[in-house]
């Protein structure tokens, strides 16, 4: 053996070379490079990562079917924190997508939430992405 060359790099494992006679590695690599080609081809657009995010799909889900939601009651409808809440809703807030509104209730401050309209278009174009993919994965 070579300086610094090991008995692994120098003879396949019998794993290995059970794979190449069976076509493991080839069949694998040919279904990997398949899938993203239909991925491919059935999105032609980016997939909305901003949205797509569990928390921040949650959010604007949510949204979308209230006209608005207070921090509190989002937070308890997401079972999440108020930290965990706090950033990803500022995410979307900076990405125009939900607008916050703050005001004082007595001493209390009340955060409202809304989905604005570019925030709806997000959501309804990361759904379309969505149902082009599944409707495209049913038909092979």
């Amino acid at each position: 053996m070579a300086k610094g060359t090991t008995a692994k790099q120098s003879a396949p494992s019998q794993h290995d070379r059970q794979q190449k006679t069976r076509g493991g590695a080839p069949r694998l690599r040919e279904v990997h490079d398949r899938q993203k080609n239909l991925a491919a081809e059935s999105t032609p657009a980016e997939l909305n990562q901003l949205i797509h995010e569990r928390m921040r799909l949650a959010i604007v889900s949510a949204l979308a079917v209230n006209e608005s939601l207070s921090f509190n009651d989002l937070k308890a409808a997401l079972q999440t924190t108020d930290g965990n809440l706090s950033v990803h809703a500022r995410k979307l807030e900076e990405a125009q997508y939900i607008a916050c509104t703050k005001r004082f209730e007595g001493r209390v401050p009340k955060t409202e939430y809304r989905l604005t309209s570019a925030g709806r278009r997000a959501l309804e174009g990361y759904l379309d992405h969505m149902e082009a993919l599944i409707r495209t994965m049913r038909e092979r």
